[in-house]
């Protein structure tokens, strides 16, 4: 198939053909290009920390040194910067929250991937479950689940009379919104950015393979937008990791105090 027959892009650029697939209790399990792209980020952080705290020194190498201001920069930025000095203790997972986003974002505009695995709902999904199940569980842990959902469902200094407007509210707002406003957030930018690339490279492509000379003159625009854009993209995948994570800090202090 031609580059020019693939234009216009759509829902179908987004779906890959299974690499392999089993099935393990009845259930049927598939590796795509996504899982693989995800596997590695996975093992690129981990190598990454493993040869960052390897041989710690008190004036630290590259690697020590790159690992720490990772680390610093989400423990003094995020943690204690919204949560306080009990948000330390959220940092690691924190940090690494925020640098799987990342690592998995900027596939978008890495040759030969050239699609984030956060491109499909699937992954932010799973990410926005796990700090909602995080910051419920330490709200919980804090003050007890009957304090902790009254103090949600009934805030405390409101008038009675307020409750039955206000508790559906905050029902929704706390237990429902959050979590899918985290994931469609950062699902909705990544899918976007993916297929406004995906509409210039093809369409400078569609338009080179044109018979008409005016139509391939255009394709140089088309191809220079694309670069531009994939600039543009690479500065909004950095920001949707940064917004997830400060978001997932912003609950967690929420739940620690439970203010109203």
């Amino acid at each position: 198939m031609s580059l020019a027959a693939e234009f216009p892009p759509g829902l179908q650029d987004f779906d890959y053909a299974p690499l392999a697939d089993f099935h393990v209790f009845g259930v049927e399990f598939a590796i795509t290009k996504l899982t693989l792209l995800t596997w590695i980020a996975i093992a690129g952080i981990s190598i990454f920390f493993l040869l960052a705290v390897r041989k710690p020194q008190l004036v630290p190498g590259r690697m020590q040194w790159m690992g720490e201001s990772a680390y610093g920069f989400i423990r003094d930025g995020m943690a204690r910067q919204v949560i306080g000095e009990a948000g330390v203790r959220f940092a690691p997972y924190l940090t690494t929250l925020f640098l799987f986003i990342v690592a998995n974002n900027i596939y978008g505009v890495i040759p030969l991937a050239q699609i984030s695995p956060t491109a499909k709902i699937s992954l932010p999904v799973a990410l926005a479950l796990i700090s909602f199940v995080l910051f419920n569980w330490i709200g919980i842990r804090q003050h007890g689940a009957a304090t902790y959902f009254r103090n949600i469902l009934f805030p405390p200094g409101v008038p009675v009379w307020l409750y039955p407007l206000l508790t559906p509210i905050e029902f929704f707002s706390t237990l429902v919104v959050r979590p899918v406003t985290l994931a469609v957030r950062l699902f909705a930018n990544m899918f976007a950015g993916h297929l406004l690339l995906l509409v210039f490279t093809l369409g400078g492509a569609a338009l080179l393979a044109s018979d008409n000379f005016l139509f391939k003159g255009f394709s140089f625009f088309s191809f220079v937008l694309a670069i531009v854009l994939s600039l543009f993209e690479f500065a909004v995948q950095l920001v949707q990791a940064y917004v997830f994570t400060i978001l997932t800090a912003s609950y967690l202090q929420g739940a620690l105090e439970q203010q109203h």
